[in-house]
């Protein structure tokens, strides 16, 4: 099995969140699909794992470091994960129990306390519950879970592909 130098193999793994967010971008301004909190979370999550990607291919490091950065991004796709999981849960809700919608993100992070609008960004609102896209039959959630679950994949077989440091 082909596994790219761990420097090509962040790079990679960069690349395909740059285009995740690329998408959620085009989604958003070209196709006027407003985020809801926990779309924003997991943007955040892909921006997160997309940093230490980037970080993980422009820093030289040895296996105990290629190791390193593999673990942090393969835990912070997972955190990312279970932003997707808790998002497709509501969505998947009956309509009884959906919680209440709330105001805009725009507008909490306004008139809010922090803390209160990093609750409704880590819980979700009655909004993140509506279903505007789907391909395939699927939600943007699932197809964002999935890439999390990609991610962290990818990002794992550098945990236990890291080389050996040479001897000087």
């Amino acid at each position: 099995m082909f596994i790219p130098r761990a420097r090509t193999h962040f790079l990679m793994g960069f690349v395909f969140c740059v285009a995740l967010l690329g998408a959620a971008y085009f989604f958003q301004f070209a196709q006027g699909l407003e985020p809801c909190p926990l779309c924003i979370s997991q943007r955040l999550g892909v921006f997160l794992v997309g940093v230490l990607m980037l970080m993980g291919s422009i820093h030289r490091t040895k296996a105990r470091g290629t190791r390193r950065y593999a673990i942090a991004s393969t835990l912070a796709a997972l955190l990312g994960a279970s932003i997707s999981i808790r998002h497709l849960w509501i969505q998947h809700l009956p309509p009884d129990e959906v919680p209440a919608c709330g105001p805009g993100l725009s507008y909490m992070m306004q008139y809010f306390a922090f803390t209160d609008t990093l609750k409704a960004m880590v819980t979700g609102t009655g909004d993140c519950a509506k279903i505007e896209w789907t391909l395939l039959g699927f939600s943007m959630p699932f197809w964002v879970l999935m890439s999390f679950l990609l991610l962290a994949g990818w990002s794992s077989l550098q945990i236990f592909n890291a080389r050996p440091s040479r001897p000087r």
